[in-house]
């Protein structure tokens, strides 16, 4: 992780009075603990959905099941209804959600290392398709410090 990068994020969500929030599958609630790894992230933090199982996110986020048997749900797709509805569930002016496969073996016929990022705010949601390479850590890690890259490039316009 960048240096400095966590911290530049906790400063601009506080500075700005916004809120947060995350929809997480396979990063299995990392990217909240980091958040609030931070002193002061309950000045902008709001909470999580860990929903790594398919009927959790179909259940507790409303992804609409139709959605999942089409696309499966390491998909642009998924990642926008967690992304957005887990925004609109927390009341928050961001939501973050993580979807994707970090191994070790493919998944849904999607290859180790395509993850699907959204970003919801505005009433919209913006999803990145990627691909990352490494240990499942390490795909884990480059997925939440692309989120929080994404985060600063958003907010600030």
């Amino acid at each position: 992780m960048e240096d400095g990068l966590l911290e530049e994020v906790s400063e601009l969500f506080k500075s700005r009075g916004l809120t947060l929030g995350s929809a997480e599958s396979f990063t299995g609630g990392s990217f909240a603990s980091l958040i609030t790894s931070l002193s002061g992230a309950s000045k902008f933090f709001k909470g999580a959905y860990v929903t790594y199982a398919t009927e959790e996110k179909i259940k507790l986020l409303g992804v609409p099941e139709y959605e999942v048997k089409m696309h499966g749900v390491v998909s642009r797709e998924i990642a926008f209804y967690m992304a957005n509805n887990a925004r609109q569930l927390l009341n928050t002016d961001f939501c973050v959600s993580f979807t994707g496969n970090a191994g070790p073996d493919a998944m849904e016929g999607k290859p180790v290392g395509e993850v699907h990022i959204g970003i919801a705010f505005n009433g919209t949601a913006q999803i990145y398709s990627l691909r990352f390479e490494g240990s499942r850590k390490e795909i884990q890690d480059q997925s939440m410090e692309f989120a929080l890259k994404k985060l600063l490039q958003v907010i600030k316009g």
